[in-house]
């Protein structure tokens, strides 16, 4: 085993104190602008999987599964299961942030999140930014529902440690016309459900997920979405979703 540089840290991440330790690069270097700014002595949850854990998930045949991204899926995973018990969420999608307000766009890899969710900073320019590209926080304080950033941010590492008011959520889905209207909440929880961690150790966390995820999409305006790359996509969504 080469050398490791471990190191040891407390985060504020959506308002938890973590205590985590890295032994890679990558994690180590998303989660800096989320070092605590502040010091605190006990931590609401500390993160460590260890070295080894990392060690024994690689899988020969797959080149591109190293260590460095194992702990890189680890860590977001395990933060998640933290989250849970914090009346929160962690949802695969593509968050822009704009007037305040963060409007979260789900789908499947390779649908276009990114792609629909830059359209949106090129139609509005310096009053728009992504929060978080690939898996923001979703929590529910002092009765409002807001998005967070976190480190894991996909393959862009596009994310920022900020907090904003949820706006909506928009499931995604590729279509040559464009078209958005509100989503059931039937429908909207097994799209929710397949795009947020679902490998759970304790069964009371999976019915802690499925109270979380009908009270967010309950108090949350929920929409599904047809759209092409255009920056119509983008003005049409942002017409119909949009909160003041």
């Amino acid at each position: 085993m080469a050398d490791i540089d471990k190191f040891t840290a407390k985060y504020d991440i959506a308002e938890l104190k973590i205590l985590m330790t890295t032994y890679y690069d990558r994690v180590r270097n998303l989660a800096e602008e989320y070092l605590a700014k502040t010091d605190w002595d006990e931590p609401d949850h500390e993160l460590d999987l260890g070295v080894e854990y990392y060690e024994n998930q690689i899988n020969d045949g797959l080149e591109d599964v190293t260590p460095e991204n194992m702990e890189y899926v680890a860590t977001g995973a395990l933060f998640n299961r933290f989250l849970i018990v914090h009346d929160g969420l962690m949802l695969h999608s593509s968050a822009v942030v704009v007037d305040g307000y963060a409007y979260l766009f789900s789908a499947d890899s390779g649908t276009g999140k990114s792609t629909h969710t830059n359209l949106w900073l090129e139609k509005f320019g310096d009053k728009a930014f992504i929060i978080n590209d690939d898996k923001p926080a979703i929590r529910k304080i002092d009765g409002e529902w807001y998005v967070y950033g976190t480190p894991w941010c996909g393959k862009n590492n596009t994310n920022k440690n900020a907090k904003a008011k949820l706006g909506a959520i928009v499931f995604l889905e590729r279509s040559e016309e464009n078209w958005i209207e509100n989503e059931s909440i039937q429908d909207a929880i097994k799209k929710f459900f397949r795009q947020t961690t679902r490998k759970l150790n304790k069964e009371q966390n999976m019915d802690k997920v499925l109270s979380t995820m009908e009270k967010v999409l309950s108090e949350v305006p929920i929409y599904k979405m047809g759209c092409n790359i255009s920056e119509e996509a983008a003005k049409m969504a942002y017409e119909k979703i949009r909160r003041v």
